[in-house]
């Protein structure tokens, strides 16, 4: 088998983590929750997603009136420790997205870890973005899990 190289301006790679103090489940669930029904923006405005979280459900953006924006379906879902999650994203041109949240459970709660892997025309102000985006995801992920 020859392995394909692409050009950098082809190819987003990232890969983030947090410690949060709470058991897996209670990270699971503030995950399924914050990319799900509570997903909000960093200025604080509802972003109206809806996950189906089982597999082969969808991972979208619901405007209302039958419109929207499918951002992905479920690829793997095994509660308490991972979510996979395939797709365009928040991308509307000729891309393909995996996703995958993995949590471990360490001494002193879970490791979250989003590895966001990409590949098509991807614009640069995406390129730059993801990166705040899934930095605000984790942190909110973390909140929720506090309460």
């Amino acid at each position: 088998m020859v392995a394909m190289t692409w050009p950098e301006q082809y190819v987003l790679h990232i890969q983030k983590e947090i410690e949060i103090s709470a058991p897996p489940v209670t990270v699971f669930e503030a995950l399924l929750e914050q990319i799900g029904p509570g997903a909000d923006r960093p200025d604080g405005t509802p972003m109206p997603m809806k996950l189906e979280a089982w597999p082969g459900g969808r991972w979208f953006r619901d405007l209302g009136n039958k419109t929207g924006h499918l951002w992905g379906h479920v690829q793997v879902i095994k509660p308490p420790t991972l979510l996979e999650i395939c797709g365009p994203m928040f991308m509307s041109y000729p891309v393909i997205s995996h996703v995958q949240y993995r949590l471990a459970e360490t001494g002193n709660g879970t490791r979250l870890t989003v590895l966001h892997r990409a590949i098509g025309e991807i614009a640069p102000e995406h390129r730059q973005g993801v990166n705040r985006g899934w930095e605000y995801i984790l942190s909110r992920v973390k909140e929720r899990s506090a309460k």
